[in-house]
């Protein structure tokens, strides 16, 4: 039985164990890491024959022992507080963000690293860890398939970095892109008549875009901007070629006009520039996109957000199109960057399409870089990777050029260009990796299968060794410690447009990893820690892989369970997964169906009994996103079995779910939180149609721009679907949401309840009613005029004068108020109310208040409001009668429930510039009329009308 299950008997050895299972053989290797530290410590002395520094008289006297007791008291002290209020990332039951148990060969890396502390800023104090970075940068080189070997002289030898995290990694893919299409104009400007290398000959040519040999000073704006990566970064070896200029010399000669020194504002200048170039992303990309493009100065509105589809990934047709247009505006594109792994879906872009893209451009004289964002993915891509060395990603082989007539007569001045992104569209061995990897039989019910990614996933990841550069972050899939961010480059001769220092001519020698790039002093430790895990575990399918097909299993099964987590409305809610269901994908069937057949074939059998089951691998492999996060949201139903439509009632319900789930404060207690999730927001401005398509499939109204919040399950640990875990999860989940949703029905209801006006009028009586948004019966913006028998009324104006707070109307019981408004011009049109003021309380109850018209009654619900509040201006409603008017801010925009807004009412005000007999003659009768005011007062002192007012002055309502 054991070996059936061997694969995940090897993974449990990997962590310390949601139990701590493994700490014994975790403490042991410390122990090692300790002994060992002695030793290094000892062997220095002795070889310089140091005397002792700490003496045995020092360690016992009265001071070390009461120090070292200080030390030691503090540290449980500390222990214990972490131990106590620490997120339990290493839990099953954590799965909100990107964190989880970390690999035991990283956390042992990174201690015994770190307490040697060396910075791999410099060489000279990090020998063995900047050795251990450049070894990680030729592991990720191997695992997305960049060439590691500097003596096939027909491939780029590719380079990697560590880095803090994925930002960092992106703001330096940025600084490269910028700096290399700035590139050939520096070098074109230091060739001019009179600067210092205006000494190259006229016949200095280089390849176009479209594969033409042109001499490089005839070349104009758009063919410069445009040059391939290739081209550009061969120009330096084809002038020592051509002409021995040094690199040292080139450099020189260049410092002058380079971007880095001049800036890109003096190159943009000199050559007249007129449109900046730009970066395209999927709208839905991380934030630190705009971030890099603000700080690299390329501007984050240069960020340049491309549309996404139903599943979050980034619209081909939309990015075609934005390309084209920047072609036609004569508007050059320094990236493309394609998200291998959204942070808030799971998505991956379709990269193989995206580079198809490229090369049809190119085609048509217009060329960029394409970076792929796997800060999340990269790490999948050690599920395609087999164990020896030569493997290469199934149907992804090199294309040649056909070669032009100009290629043969230039052929030894620049070769042919190799193409950026070719390879055959023939993926039949991608396509026929099954969905349960072979020699994984069904054990126990602890047994563990592995699932693989869908197919065009793995053709995605395969297609990243065509990328010129990719992000990566070990500290998330690779279950390292922060910090340990990446950066891959297909061509590493690209590093040396982000450094200060001559590039070696010779790839034998061991630089300063810490010259390249953003940061300065970087830790040693991340470097170990990340080397030794992928040494130990191993960056192919028997290792990593191995893992990742575990966690896409649990994922999917996760993904199951929300997906028919509710099968009709007997438990109050829906919970709809935003990666649609076959039969929402046009496979045919009902979502009833799916959901029951779901229940059937996946949630109540034992995994041993799925993998058994070809056709239910193959349905769970259907379900959820491209990699192992799990979006979905919820809505509830009210008593009567009808949904919810509103976005902003869908929401608050989520949140109220996501906050007795998640860590909402440090004074929370981490331990009693029974499961942990996450959430995010789909805005319209990012998400668009994929947001609406969302929302419809919620039940909600569409019709607003308004966000719908997402819940987000990040699946990381291998274990949840053991011992039936998940069952433990779905009965929790489903505890704690019935509990929410009766919550938002109380809150909805309209049930009779006590309601409030601001009294105004002297002549006529106008109630202006207190609105309350998290109230569904006070929901609702309301003006009437009323009645008070003649007593009343008299106490009432008695009081205007004899109190400064304003005077308000509280009914004196329980009324429903929609049956009193209905009612007007009979007798339900009245009810009972205290006169009250916030200081004094009650000053006259029980007067009889008759509504004899209404002025206004509009619902405030999330549809009846607008997206965005007028910019420039203040509305408000006007209204009165007799020369008594009044005024209400009109509530057109609230931010959900979070108490963003302000309700404004004036009574018996003076409206200067507008005629007496305009007002009597638009109000009679009590109507009301829009106005507006400016921020800035007019010159003529009076109120401003909406433009959009046909009197030019107000309107009637």
């Amino acid at each position: 039985m054991a070996d059936e299950n061997s694969t995940h008997n090897a993974i449990s050895a990997y962590f310390i164990g949601p139990k701590a299972e493994n700490l014994d053989n975790f403490r042991g290797n410390v122990d090692i890491i300790l002994d060992e530290l002695k030793r290094a410590r000892l062997r220095y002395a002795r070889r310089n024959e140091d005397p002792d520094f700490i003496s045995d008289d020092a360690k016992m006297s009265a001071e070390y022992r009461q120090v070292s007791a200080k030390f030691q008291k503090a540290v449980r002290n500390t222990a214990k507080l972490l131990g106590k209020h620490s997120v339990p990332f290493w839990s099953p039951r954590y799965q909100a963000h990107m964190c989880t148990d970390m690999t035991m060969p990283s956390l042992l890396g990174y201690f015994m690293t770190m307490i040697y502390n060396p910075n791999n800023v410099a060489l000279e104090a990090s020998p063995i860890s900047t050795i251990a970075e450049v070894e990680v940068g030729e592991q990720l080189c191997e695992l997305f398939g960049y060439n590691n070997d500097s003596t096939k002289k027909h491939e780029p030898t590719g380079w990697g970095h560590i880095t803090c995290d994925g930002t960092v990694a992106n703001l330096e893919s940025i600084w490269v892109a910028r700096n290399l299409k700035f590139y050939p104009f520096s070098l074109k400007w230091a060739m001019e008549e009179g600067q210092p290398l205006a000494f190259i000959p006229e016949d200095f040519r280089v390849r176009t875009c479209q594969n033409v040999l042109k001499e490089f000073r005839k070349l104009d704006e758009w063919e410069l901007l445009n040059l391939r990566p290739k081209t550009i970064l061969d120009i330096p070896q084809q002038l020592q070629s051509q002409y021995k200029i040094s690199p040292t010399f080139l450099q020189k000669a260049l410092d002058k006009y380079n971007i880095q020194t001049c800036g890109k504002d003096a190159l943009v200048e000199h050559f007249t520039i007129k449109k900046q170039p730009t970066i395209m992303v999927s709208s839905s990309r991380h934030y630190s996109w705009p971030k890099g493009g603000a700080i690299a100065g390329v501007g984050s509105g240069n960020i340049i957000g491309i549309q996404v589809d139903d599943s979050a990934r980034v619209d081909l047709a939309d990015l075609e199109k934005q390309l084209e247009d920047h072609r036609l505006d004569g508007r050059a594109v320094y990236a493309v960057v394609a998200v291998i792994g959204s942070t808030e879906e799971g998505a991956v872009d379709p990269l193989q399409k995206i580079l198809e893209l490229r090369q049809k451009f190119q085609a048509k004289g217009m060329s960029f870089l394409v970076h792929a964002d796997a800060a999340w993915g990269g790490y999948f891509t050690t599920m395609l990777r087999k164990a020896k060395k030569d493997y290469k990603p199934a149907g992804l082989q090199k294309k040649k050029d056909k070669k032009t007539a100009d290629d043969a007569e230039g052929a030894s001045e620049q070769e042919e260009e190799e193409s950026d992104g070719d390879y055959s569209e023939d993926s039949d061995a991608v396509s026929e990796i099954s969905v349960v990897r072979s020699g994984r039989g069904p054990g126990t019910d602890g047994f563990v299968p592995g699932l693989s990614l869908r197919v065009e996933t793995q053709r995605d990841l395969a297609a990243l060794r065509f990328c010129d550069s990719v992000t990566v972050d070990p500290h998330k899939a690779g279950y390292i410690p922060y910090p340990a961010g990446a950066l891959a480059y297909r061509d590493g001769r690209s590093r040396h447009l982000v450094t200060w220092t001559s590039p070696y001519l010779s790839r034998g020698s061991v630089t300063s990893i810490g010259i390249y790039g953003v940061e300065g002093s970087k830790p040693g430790a991340s470097a170990v820690s990340t080397w030794l895990s992928n040494k130990c575990i191993g960056l192919h399918e028997d290792g990593y892989g191995a893992l990742m097909r575990e966690v896409c299993f649990t994922s999917s099964m996760f993904s199951a369970l929300w997906a028919a987590l509710t099968p009709d409305k007997e438990l109050g809610f829906m919970c709809v997964p935003f990666n649609k269901l076959p039969s929402e994908s046009g496979a045919g069937g009902s979502i009833e169906a799916d959901k029951k057949r779901i229940r059937s074939e996946i949630l109540n059998k034992e995994n041993k009994d799925i993998v058994k089951d070809e056709a239910s691998m193959k349905l769970l492999r259907s379900l959820g996103s491209d990699l192992n996060i799990n979006a979905f949201a919820l809505n509830w139903y009210d008593a009567k079995g009808k949904p919810n439509e509103d976005v902003e009632e869908a929401n608050y319900l989520m949140e109220r779910v996501v906050k007795r789930l998640s860590i909402d404060s440090p004074n929370d207690k981490p331990s009693k939180i029974p499961f942990y999730l996450t959430s995010t927001e789909f805005e319209h401005e990012l998400y668009g149609k994929c947001a609406a398509t969302f929302k419809r499939r919620l039940e909600l109204d569409d019709s607003t721009q308004q966000p719908v919040m997402v819940l987000r399950n990040v699946v990381m640990s291998p274990f949840p679907t053991t011992n039936g875990f998940l069952k433990t999860v779905e009965d929790e989940f489903v505890k704690i949401v019935k509990e929410e949703v009766e919550v938002s029905r109380k809150r909805n209801s309209d049930a009779p309840d006590f309601h409030s006006f601001l009294i105004h009028g002297d002549k006529r009586i106008y109630l202006s009613y207190r609105t309350m948004f998290h109230i569904g019966s006070h929901r609702r913006q309301l003006i009437v005029s009323a009645e008070l028998d003649d007593a009343d009324l008299q106490v009432y104006r008695d009081c205007k004068f004899t109190t400064e707070d304003p005077l308000v109307l509280k009914t004196a019981e329980k009324i429903d108020l929609s049956s009193v408004i209905a009612g007007v011009g009979t007798s339900r049109a009245q009810f009972t109310a205290n006169l009250t003021t916030r200081s004094h309380g009650i000053l006259h109850p029980e007067m009889t208040v008759r509504i004899t018209h209404v002025v206004l009654d509009r619902p405030l619900d999330s549809k009846s409001r607008d997206d965005a509040y007028p910019s420039g201006f203040m509305p408000f409603y006007l209204y009165g009668a007799d020369g008594e008017y009044h005024l209400d801010h009109m509530l057109v925009r609230h931010d959900g429930h979070k108490g963003n807004n302000i309700a404004l009412t004036a009574g018996t005000v003076t409206l200067d510039n507008i005629p007496a007999e305009d007002l009597s003659r638009e109000l009679h009768a009590g109507n009301r009329a829009a106005i507006v005011t400016t921020r800035v007062p007019p010159a003529n002192g009076g109120a401003i009308i909406n433009s959009g007012v046909p009197s030019g002055r107000f309107r009637a309502l």
